[in-house]
């Protein structure tokens, strides 16, 4: 009996696991979601400012050479492609409520990270590939009677930018959108784990 009352003690005297808020849960999950939201209505207001500027100087500007509008066109064709991806995933995140139902959110979120982060993996080097391609074949008649010294700095200047944003911008940007959405998931799992 007195390695029960032992074991009892033992037991009793276990740190209780922290119990969730729900409202203050929901509150945080609702708070995150809100910032990438965010983030992603100012990508599209800025990518759709960009389209219209590159729509325009490809309709509107008289070139040379069928290979600067063909660039144009690609980097025009490429921002559009992200644009409705960049649609997509914000109201895939805007339409749904935490607080309808949590577990079906959960799902959704989890599915909605898992998604992204291979879509964004591959798209991306695309999009940088497509940019890079276009923005060369626009400077082939652009830069045409440009010294030669102004060329290869201007070519220069893109591979390095593109190579910044492509191996330290990257990373870094979707690092952080990927911690804030494990942060969410997490606490809605311990939520739930909570009620099971």
């Amino acid at each position: 009996m007195k390695d029960f009352d032992h074991l009892m003690s033992v037991w009793q005297g276990q740190p209780k696991q922290d119990q969730l808020s729900v409202d203050e849960v929901l509150k945080q999950v609702k708070k995150g979601i809100r910032s990438i939201t965010q983030k992603l209505y100012w990508t599209i207001v800025a990518m759709v400012a960009v389209t219209a500027f590159a729509a325009v100087v490809t309709f509107f500007l008289a070139f040379k050479s069928g290979v600067t509008t063909a660039g144009i066109l690609i980097v025009l064709v490429t921002m559009l492609m992200y644009l409705a991806l960049t649609v997509r995933h914000y109201h895939i995140l805007s339409k749904r409520d935490a607080t309808i139902n949590p577990a079906e959110y959960l799902e959704s979120l989890k599915e909605y990270q898992k998604t992204r982060s291979k879509i964004i993996g591959w798209f991306y080097y695309i999009y940088i590939l497509l940019i890079s391609a276009g923005l060369a074949l626009y400077f082939i008649e652009v830069l045409e009677s440009s010294s030669l010294v102004f060329k290869i700095s201007t070519y220069s200047s893109i591979i390095i930018w593109f190579l910044f944003t492509t191996f330290y911008l990257k990373p870094r940007m979707f690092k952080n959108e990927e911690e804030k959405l494990n942060l969410m998931i997490d606490r809605l799992v311990r939520l739930k784990e909570q009620f099971d």
